[in-house]
């Protein structure tokens, strides 16, 4: 009988010198590999060493700083809510214009005359009635003479038309002059563009020179000319003697 077996190979046989090394040889080799990592390693120079000292410096006073600011916002917060709630509510009231159902609350009009002189025209309330149609209550208007006087007019309602830049003013009209000049009636109608006041209702006027009462009038600004029509009653004031007369 014949042996079976295949011949070894003696090159598939592997070897492993590793696991025959013993513990204390791999803490050698270990310990070896840190020495020259570490021997490997570059000496910090001045400067960074310096640097990182001010970093260190610099977070010493910094840190803290952050951590009382925060303790100290924590601390302020409600206050400074509230002022905020407070200037809220104070800018909504200053700067308030509501648009309901087509009424301006708060109106403001501005524009020049034909002269290049500014006016303005204001309302508590303001009702859009069509693309010329404004609607007032209680509307005033600012504006300025051709000598720079300043004229203010305020009545009850009033309409504005603003392609026509005319107001139209009803209800206890008053008209103020920075002269002294005061005008009161039922009615009047103003071109803002041409600076003419004019109506055709009765008028009481008082001012420096006296009082006039009359049936209409008729008052150019920016020429410098009024025209009162009558019958009439003119008392003009006399530091000597009051006299009495009937304008026409």
């Amino acid at each position: 009988m014949t042996d079976d077996k295949p011949p070894q190979d003696d090159s598939a046989r592997l070897e492993r010198h590793d696991f025959n090394r013993s513990g204390e040889d791999v803490r050698q080799q270990r310990a070896a590999m840190q020495a020259a990592s570490v021997a490997a390693r570059k000496a910090p120079s001045g400067a960074e060493i310096a640097r990182r000292q001010a970093m260190v410096r610099w977070a010493k006073w910094v840190l803290p700083a952050t951590a009382l600011l925060l303790l100290s916002s924590i601390a302020v917060w409600p206050e400074i809510q509230r002022l905020m709630n407070a200037s809220r509510s104070a800018l909504t009231e200053a700067t308030r214009l509501r648009l309901e159902s087509g009424n301006l609350a708060g109106a403001v009009y501005r524009s020049v005359d034909t002269h290049g002189r500014p006016y303005m025209i204001t309302a508590v309330t303001a009702h859009q009635v069509d693309d010329d149609r404004i609607d007032l209550v209680e509307p005033t208007a600012d504006t300025l003479t051709q000598s720079g006087a300043w004229l203010y007019l305020q009545s009850e309602t009033g309409v504005y038309m603003q392609k026509e830049q005319t107001l139209a003013l009803t209800g206890e009209v008053r008209l103020y002059r920075d002269d002294g000049l005061m005008m009161r009636g039922p009615t009047a109608d103003i071109d803002m563009r041409a600076g003419v006041v004019a109506s055709n209702t009765w008028v009481r006027v008082e001012g420096p020179f006296g009082v006039l009462d009359a049936k209409s009038y008729w008052l150019s600004q920016h020429d410098g000319v009024a025209q009162f029509r009558g019958p009439g009653r003119l008392i003009l004031n006399d530091d000597r003697s009051p006299s009495q007369g009937k304008a026409s």
